[in-house]
């Protein structure tokens, strides 16, 4: 089975934040889509090892915003690979409290959602959490980052606890 045939899907680039006790974390995630209109719900896929996992289990609550062409590598990398049990991912960047209490990413960001936890669904290394949404708003100006963008133009890589991770890729 040709496995990267898979990449010819179409994703965008996220980050996907939450709150446990006060703390803030998020994580790049690629899985972030609308499953229903009424009421407006939204699914992502996050990798139980993951901090951000965590703490979407224990508050419930999550915030997609959605990462504009001009964020840059560095800016990718900070929530893509490094861990939030090691640093402070929020320390220097723009960001405010939504009405959930999850943290929402302002930086490069086009727009973001804010959604409860509805339901969630065990699919072996990752759960996909389905939340409904309570919140959006556009925020700025731009094109969204789809996943072949970020390997092709910004020669970004694929980390290993990804959901589309092939290897070597």
């Amino acid at each position: 089975m040709d496995r990267k045939v898979l990449h010819n899907l179409s994703y965008g680039m996220y980050v996907i934040s939450s709150v446990k006790e006060g703390k803030l974390n998020g994580q790049i995630a690629n899985t972030a889509f609308q499953i229903t209109s009424k009421p407006p719900q939204i699914a992502i896929s996050i990798n139980r090892e993951n901090l951000t996992y965590e703490y979407i289990k224990n508050s419930g609550v999550f915030s997609v915003s959605i990462l504009s062409t001009e964020a840059p590598f560095k800016f990718i990398g900070l929530f893509g690979f490094r861990s939030g049990r090691d640093i402070n991912k929020f320390e220097n960047v723009k960001y405010k409290i939504g009405i959930t209490g999850a943290p929402i990413v302002l930086d490069y960001s086009i727009g973001y959602l804010e959604a409860k936890v509805v339901n969630s669904i065990d699919v072996g290394t990752h759960t996909l959490f389905i939340g409904e949404v309570v919140e959006a708003e556009s925020i700025g100006e731009g094109t969204p980052m789809t996943y072949d963008y970020y390997h092709k133009v910004v020669k970004g890589k694929t980390p290993p606890k990804a959901a589309t991770y092939i290897g070597g890729s």
